[in-house]
């Protein structure tokens, strides 16, 4: 049977997750694969990937119901939050550490990975403190604990520093030690994203280094946890096209079998997510893809067949709650989504100062951009009967382009259109606004190749295109996302709600 992607008979094709899952980690559990990634920003965050074959995965949950401090995320930060988690498995508990480089290193764990998650615990404070990883080591019952650093906020980067740790990941039992110092390392720069593992009588720490757009995958080996570490690449982009390739995990199948998952860069559609096969050479090293070399085809792992799966994006929204596959760009408040008694997402026209700027907003739903060519479309209906309340559909990035119904000074209800370019600070129009007799539209985005999307919009007569083709664009860190929104100018008193039905996302 052919599986996942278009590849040949028992075959997958990469990329397996075609979407912004940036920093992935995985593991076993059983027969069970779980993986998890950086949310940066969004609300909820960590998201939770489930999988039984590696390639086939759905969205069981996400981790984080909220950013903490909450008050420090009540408006859009969408570069900051959490950054690279590292996922494990240790006394029946999972655990997820990630570093938020404005506050430092945080671990949260549960019975089970639906839950319930304990509140963060700020396991290091400091700025600048990434990429944290845990190893509780089996042979001895010591506890370590290895990072990363950020320059824009410590001053420093291409290092790894690491600690012991209390065995329950309260507490760090020492200042820490410089484990690995990249500059000493010729030609190595920009050393981040460790996963820590033991394996063969070896501490293994395996690492990307060189950048998310050019770099390369390293391993670093010693006996002793503070080493010193021999180092080797071992996953580059040689004859490819996969650039990076960069940070992932480690994960051994009940057979035997060793894979190795990590992101690709790939401009607005964010860090989609390779699998590549991993065997050890002669001298105990590890060979990733075909003799280090990213795969594109390759055999499906030795697991059993799984129908083929993919996290969620279609949704009608039953009784006016949203999916899993859904994030706000800040800690969402209270009725911001209303549930009712049919389908439909029912979101208030929430008042601001920044309306002419979605990149400002808290109160934008979002999902990530697909990987590949498709057609995104809603139904809208918008019931606020104050001028200049607004609701839509939108690409939102470090530039932002939205199509959707806005209630004019004449009363009527009008089919807008705006975007707005990294350096600008509000929206204009892409096209001019015209009447939305029944103040219903269906929206639609086509997105080409290279995120390139052209808007239309369907108010009774047939889709008809507006504005000239948009470019998506990602923000510093985070692909670009597709947003439904609702908004009404600054003011007193409620100002009403828009109704959107039917999002799909379709194949081109």
């Amino acid at each position: 049977m052919s599986r996942k992607g278009g590849g040949r008979v028992g075959t997958y094709t990469n990329p397996v997750l075609n979407a912004d899952w940036s920093d992935p980690d995985v593991i076993r559990v059983g027969d069970d694969f779980y993986l998890t990634a950086s949310s940066f920003g969004r609300v909820p965050g960590l998201p939770l990937l489930h999988s039984r074959d590696l390639v086939n995965w759905t969205l069981v949950g996400h981790a984080l119901d909220r950013l903490h401090p909450e008050a420090a995320f009540a408006r859009p930060r969408h570069d900051c939050g959490v950054w690279a988690p590292s996922l494990r498995h240790h006394d029946d508990r999972f655990w997820i550490f990630w570093g938020d480089p404005d506050q430092g290193i945080f671990q949260i764990n549960a019975p089970d990975v639906r839950g319930p998650w304990t509140r963060p615990h700020l396991l290091k404070a400091g700025r600048g403190l990434i990429d944290p990883c845990p190893l509780w080591d089996e042979e001895t019952g010591e506890a370590y604990l290895v990072h990363a650093w950020a320059r824009s906020r410590a001053g420093v980067k291409n290092r790894l520093t690491g600690h012991r740790m209390q065995p329950d990941a309260t507490a760090l039992l020492d200042e820490g030690k410089v484990v690995v110092d990249a500059d000493r390392i010729p030609g190595w720069f920009t050393l981040e994203g460790p996963k820590l593992y033991r394996h063969d009588g070896w501490f293994w720490i395996l690492a990307p280094a060189g950048g998310v757009e050019t770099g390369w995958q390293g391993a670093f080996r010693a006996r002793d946890f503070f080493g010193p570490y021999e180092e080797r690449i071992v996953l580059e982009q040689k004859h490819t096209d996969v650039n990076g390739p960069h940070q992932g995990g480690w994960v051994r199948t009940p057979s035997g079998e060793d894979w190795f998952l990590h992101f690709q860069q790939r401009g607005a559609y964010g860090r989609v997510v390779h699998l590549q096969p991993l065997r050890w050479d002669a001298d105990g090293w590890p060979v990733l893809g075909d003799d280090g070399a990213p795969v594109t085809v390759h055999r499906m792992p030795d697991l059993p067949p799984q129908p083929p799966a993919a996290p969620a994006t279609d949704d009608d929204f039953p009784g006016g709650r949203y999916g899993r596959q859904w994030q706000w760009t800040a800690n969402p408040r209270d009725g911001w989504a209303t549930q009712h008694s049919a389908d439909g997402l029912r979101l208030t026209c929430v008042r601001s100062a920044d309306a002419h700027d979605l990149r400002k907003l808290p109160n934008v739903l979002t999902q990530r951009l697909p990987g590949l060519p498709c057609a995104v479309e809603v139904d809208l209906r918008l019931d606020a009967a104050e001028p200049g309340a607004r609701a839509g559909l939108a690409v939102l990035g470090d530039a932002f382009s939205w199509i959707g119904l806005e209630r004019g000074a004449d009363g009527r209800v009008h089919l807008v259109h705006r975007f707005a370019e990294p350096v600008a600070d509000r929206e204009r129009d892409a096209a001019p606004a015209r009447l939305a007799p029944r103040g219903r539209a269906r929206l639609r985005i086509e997105i080409g190749a290279g995120a390139r999307c052209r808007f239309l919009h369907d108010t009774g007569a047939g889709p008809v295109s507006s504005g000239p083709v948009f470019a998506a664009t990602p923000w510093r860190w985070v692909g670009a996302l597709l947003g439904l929104f609702a908004l009404a100018p600054d003011g007193p008193g409620p100002a009403g709600a828009a109704l959107f039905e039917h999002f799909r996302i379709t194949a081109l």
